[in-house]
């Protein structure tokens, strides 16, 4: 279904040649133009096997573009004298007192220079109950946590801050984060089709579904998780979010001052030129925006304050590596509707031959190990032939070690995200690491085990003459 609007057709003719090859199962859209939604548009289904069809009213999760909602929420409470933009987080939450990242402040926070690192954002340190005290139990274990950087020193994005910040919403207005901002933010604004994740299972969500090998699987169920609320556990529809848009660039003092509205799109400091408070900011398009990505589910929303026009795109399907991305599509409807130069994403082929490779390789190493015991005679006559021979049995070991150290230890780090956390955003992805790396050390130690058990000696055929017993016995 989808509205009339002049750029609906436009938005409608990029999902038509788009959708199909991020395999998506839906998607949602809202555009605002002159402080008005003016398109609204839904595809698909709210859950791959169903006929549950997909609308603007729908709900999804957000993802980090709730980050904006807890910066909205720490604004008003700054605005209502309860909050320090500059105070130390130990002002408001005791237990950080003479800890390691006491001294940091909410504006550092805010704009992610905190100096918590992405990875530390990542990784999971509780496990979610769907009790009340999830969050706290969560913000309490970050009161031991040392930031990577020195505060203010640098600019690194981190859900840390945000969860942290949530734990701030709850003890300075004496409310749980979810009834603080559906309070605050949602029902102000008129956002009827929307929630606050609250640790309980939704069905009329729409429902993630996973990259699998060239497929999106869906998520067994819509469970929304309380620990991640504060980061990205705002649930919405797209026709809510739009008014939310709407709201953010009206200049109108209501839910927060036009001020302070215009201060959360500002860079937030020199550490943090691109990014305001909950905003990114894009000088050169004039653009404020903010991505989402939840297991399953993807998200943009992109406003150009300057000519008050914005546009939200949802899609319940979460990028593959080469095969099925999902930015594509949310790129192509968002620039279409505001008339910006598309950004082309250009060939995926490296990234598809990647992927491909990563799968391979450890039928590779499978079927070399049945190689090497076939040719396990071979194998071991090079235990006894010098050190040429024993370099080549050991150094596979080596460089395997190698890999399965870069995979556990190296891709998290440059991809700031651990191994638990890729297997559930991408669990094909993250299989096939898991599986190479665990199917290169195997090969390498097996090739290992076939030379120095069994008969080391080299078979009668691979004696030289002058050491044939027969040989010996015509020279008596």
């Amino acid at each position: 279904m989808s509205s009339a609007a002049p750029e609906s057709a436009a938005v409608e003719d990029v999902i038509d040649r788009q959708m199909s090859a991020s395999g998506v199962p839906g998607v949602a859209y809202a555009v605002v133009a002159e402080g008005e939604i003016t398109s609204l548009g839904a595809r698909g289904v709210l859950r791959r096997g169903s006929d549950a069809p997909v609308t603007p009213d729908t709900p999804f999760v957000s993802g980090s573009i709730s980050k904006s909602f807890t910066a909205l929420a720490v604004m008003q409470l700054v605005e209502a004298d309860d909050i320090d933009l500059d105070a130390e987080v130990s002002r408001y939450l005791s237990d950080f007192s003479d800890r390691p990242a006491g001294a940091v402040t909410i504006r550092q926070l805010l704009s992610h220079t905190s100096g918590f690192s992405t990875v530390q954002g990542n990784t999971s340190r509780v496990r979610a109950t769907g009790g009340a005290d999830d969050l706290a139990r969560q913000v309490d274990t970050l009161t031991e946590e040392t930031p990577a950087y020195e505060a203010g020193e640098r600019w690194e994005y981190s859900n840390t801050n945000y969860q942290i910040l949530g734990r701030v919403i709850e003890v300075v207005s004496g409310q749980e984060y979810q009834r603080y901002v559906a309070a605050n933010i949602l029902e102000p604004v008129g956002m009827d089709h929307s929630f606050v994740a609250d640790g309980q299972v939704h069905v009329s969500m729409a429902t993630g579904h996973r990259p699998w090998f060239g497929t999106k699987r869906p998520l067994p169920e819509n469970t929304t998780d309380r620990v991640t609320a504060p980061q990205g556990g705002i649930v919405a529809s797209a026709t809510d979010l739009g008014s939310y848009l709407q709201m953010m660039m009206n200049g109108q003092d209501d839910v927060l001052s036009a001020q302070g509205k215009a201060q959360m799109m500002r860079p937030a400091g020199l550490a943090s030129p691109f990014y305001g408070l909950g905003w990114f900011i894009d000088p050169a398009n004039e653009t404020v925006w903010h991505s989402g990505s939840t297991p399953g589910v993807e998200t943009l929303a992109t406003m150009v304050p300057t000519e008050n026009k914005a546009v939200v795109v949802l899609v319940n399907g979460g990028s593959g590596l080469g095969f099925g991305e999902s930015a594509p599509l949310l790129d192509v409807i968002t620039t279409t509707a505001l008339g910006l130069d598309d950004d082309a994403h250009g060939s995926q082929v490296w990234q598809k031959a990647f992927f491909v490779s990563l799968v391979a390789l450890p039928a590779v190493y499978l079927l070399s190990m049945v190689w090497a015991w076939r040719h396990r005679g071979a194998i071991r006559a090079k235990s006894t032939a010098g050190i040429s021979g024993r370099f080549s049995l050991w150094f596979p070991l080596l460089t395997t070690l190698l890999a399965a150290w870069a995979i556990f230890a190296l891709v998290p780090t440059v991809g700031g995200a651990p191994i638990r956390t890729i297997l559930l955003f991408s669990p094909d992805f993250g299989a096939a690491l898991i599986a190479t790396a665990v199917t290169g050390v195997a090969w390498a130690a097996f090739r290992l085990a076939v030379a120095y058990t069994g008969d080391q000696r080299p078979s009668r055929r691979h004696l030289p003459d002058e050491a044939s017993p027969i040989a010996s016995r015509d020279r008596w």
